[in-house]
């Protein structure tokens, strides 16, 4: 058969992303084993590996939103230590809850996981919904994170995807494309599921995932959906929390503010209507607080 341009054109954008989906038993069952083998020699020991307590597993997926598992892991002791249950939570100040939070960042995490518990009290009597489409509907829980707690939770075999996972399927299944979308990975996740035992094995890909990007060569790049973090330092997100940590002392004005963070004048003033709208602190008159 001749292959002309349209044919090379076909191939590259249709059959070539099919065949690069499709998985022969044999590499199926290599790919699992190299994962297992990894896992087994190298594991990590994390304090949410070793429960299936739905708020608990909660608790630590919020945490682990853009975080670092090795930064959550102490906060997630405290956090717990303080707040045992979701009734406990749920009837906390959020300003108590935000003061135990600091230092994680992205706060805006700490007053979704407020809300969620309050409205699982109240309508769930107290027990964290298994049903990833109604852990959707919750503030804060997107389709990863209600996946993830329904698996890690509850055993159920979701499949979903986050940043290490993506990481193990790019490396193995796309070592040289550029641009892969999720949508090429997720039947070859769903393909390599164990079903008889969902958390320990998205630990495992979690972990090997970890190693890979910790060699240097971090695979996630060539997604589709890879978005590099900017730096923490000069950014909104350090005005914010700088804020925060002095709002969290005590009360102040914005000139108080000013005084005491070496900040520009309007960027303060910007980053606290942000807070203020965004419900994490209040304003009455000039003096700003924590949310009640």
């Amino acid at each position: 058969m001749v292959k002309t341009g349209l044919f090379y054109f076909l191939y590259d954008k249709v059959l070539s992303p099919l065949y690069d989906c499709a998985m022969g038993k044999k590499e199926q069952q290599k790919f699992i084993r190299t994962v297992w083998k990894y896992y087994h020699t190298h594991k990590r020991d994390f304090p949410w590996r070793c429960t299936h307590n739905p708020y608990r597993i909660l608790v630590s997926e919020v945490m682990l939103q853009q975080t670092q598992a090795s930064r959550v892991e102490g906060k997630y002791r405290a956090f717990l230590i303080r707040f045992p249950s979701v009734s406990a939570l749920a009837s906390a100040p959020f300003a108590e809850v935000l003061r135990v939070w600091q230092g994680l960042g992205y706060n805006r995490r700490a007053l979704y996981l407020h809300t969620v518990a309050k409205i699982i009290v109240k309508e769930y009597g107290g027990i964290v919904p298994r049903d990833p489409k109604v852990l959707e509907q919750l503030p804060g829980i997107g389709h990863y994170t209600a996946c993830a707690l329904s698996t890690f939770a509850y055993g159920e075999p979701q499949v979903f995807i986050e940043t290490n996972i993506r990481g193990v399927y790019l490396h193995h299944f796309f070592p040289t494309r550029e641009k892969v979308s999720d949508a090429e990975l997720i039947p070859l996740i769903e393909q390599t599921l164990d079903v008889s035992n969902p958390s320990l094995w998205y630990a495992a890909l979690m972990d090997y995932g970890a190693y890979l990007k910790a060699q240097g060569e971090n695979p996630s790049r060539r997604s589709a959906h890879h978005i590099r973090q900017k730096p923490f330092k000069g950014s909104e997100r350090e005005v914010r929390g700088a804020l925060l940590r002095e709002i969290s002392i005590r009360a102040q004005n914005s000139t108080v503010l000013a005084k005491h963070l070496s900040f520009p004048r309007e960027r303060i003033e910007k980053n606290l209507s942000a807070l203020v709208r965004e419900g994490l602190i209040s304003k009455k008159r000039n003096t700003y607080a924590l949310a009640a």
